[in-house]
């Protein structure tokens, strides 16, 4: 038959199990307790609570309400207690800000190695735009050139054209003078004039 001590102790590391393991089953809840708790006690409100809680205390011995050995002792242990957790807290926050940098840490070496892409397909851009741009030039220089041509060749059809003009008209000319010149060659004398010129 067992003892009421070992009883109380394995309740105790029953209870102890449970909490382990609730805190185990959640740390990122944990965690975010730690920072919180941390954050509080660093606050001036933390400062005026404990300021109060120790006033109140040695108040409470002074006016007879307590024994001050008794009072400094319960004092003390639940100093002591808030000494250990604060300490773990903090060591928690420190390890949970830890791992949070090594998280951004990592994501700054992914945006590091994803803005060396983005740099490499910018230059290629850059090539691309200035192989197209190479190409627009050529193209502009084709276009003035069949312009250009195309210019003379019409410059030299109206040059031929006014030629062509230039020789229908005198031909036109040479055809009436040859027309004028064959009537006259081809037209009979009057009568009275042929008589005249036998006698």
């Amino acid at each position: 038959m067992s003892s009421p001590h070992q009883s109380r102790y394995h309740r105790l590391i029953i209870a102890t199990r449970v909490i382990l393991s609730a805190i185990m089953r959640d740390p990122y809840h944990i965690w975010k307790t730690a920072i919180s708790v941390t954050r509080w006690i660093g606050s001036p409100a933390s400062l005026a609570v404990h300021t109060a809680i120790f006033v109140g205390c040695y108040l409470l011995a002074a006016f007879g309400y307590v024994d001050f050995a008794e009072m400094q002792l319960v004092l003390l242990s639940i100093v002591s207690l808030e000494a250990i957790y604060l300490s773990i807290f903090i060591q928690m926050t420190v390890n949970y800000t830890t791992q949070e940098l090594a998280e951004v840490g990592e994501d700054i070496e992914e945006i590091r190695e994803d803005v060396g892409v983005i740099q490499e397909d910018v230059g290629e851009l850059q090539e691309d735009v200035e192989e197209i741009s190479e190409d627009v030039e050529e193209i502009t220089e084709e276009e003035e050139a069949i312009e250009t041509a195309e210019e003379q060749r019409k410059s030299e059809q109206r040059k031929t054209l006014g030629d062509i003009q230039t020789d229908l008209k005198r031909l036109m000319q040479d055809i009436s003078r040859l027309q004028h010149s064959s009537i006259k060659e081809t037209s009979p004398t009057k009568p009275g004039n042929g008589a005249t010129a036998s006698q």
